[in-house]
């Protein structure tokens, strides 16, 4: 394990194949058109609006997502800690992934991307592998599973929300 991180397939979300042992989760989808909405869905995707419009509070280390950032997201009475593993930054592609450490109900890596695509479609490409850390995540079973997919449907609103201007919206 690396950095205190709570599993050994670090920066694994960058690979086209997820790593055994562990759930899998891909949500790819449009969330818009053209070079405005990547760049405010990027934005805000950095800036922890994301996750805020998710509805989780976000102390994190750092106003914007960056290696080694420590970023403890809370949801009712759950404490989530996780660090930033890597991020991308390029013309056509921008994002982040994090990492569980002690303490996440979880063990594992979940990556949140926005690239633009020739033609002007903006998409959301979110990617993850986990398995339960903690006994209520594994008593939760199919439960923790439905949780995630909410959270994930959230995200993927959150994003296309950021990216639509204001006036639009």
């Amino acid at each position: 394990m690396t950095a205190g991180l709570t599993y050994d397939e670090v920066g694994a979300t960058r690979a086209e194949t997820l790593p055994p042992g562990y759930g899998h989760m891909v949500r790819d989808t449009v969330i818009g058109h053209g070079s405005g909405v990547f760049a405010r869905a990027a934005e805000g995707l950095f800036t922890w609006q994301m996750h805020r419009r998710a509805g989780l509070r976000v102390p994190a280390g750092a106003d914007r997502a960056a290696p080694d950032v420590v970023v403890v997201l809370r949801a009712l009475v759950l404490r989530i800690p996780c660090r930033v593993v890597y991020t991308v930054e390029t013309d056509t592609c921008r994002g982040f992934a994090y990492g569980t450490l002690p303490g996440h109900p979880e063990q594992g890596e979940e990556a949140f991307l926005v690239h633009l695509l020739p033609g002007g479609a903006v998409r959301a490409r979110i990617r993850a592998f986990s398995r339960p850390a903690t006994l209520p995540a594994r008593l939760g079973g199919p439960v923790t599973r439905a949780v995630q997919q909410l959270v994930t449907d959230r995200y993927v609103r959150a994003l296309r929300d950021l990216g639509t201007p204001s006036d639009l919206r």
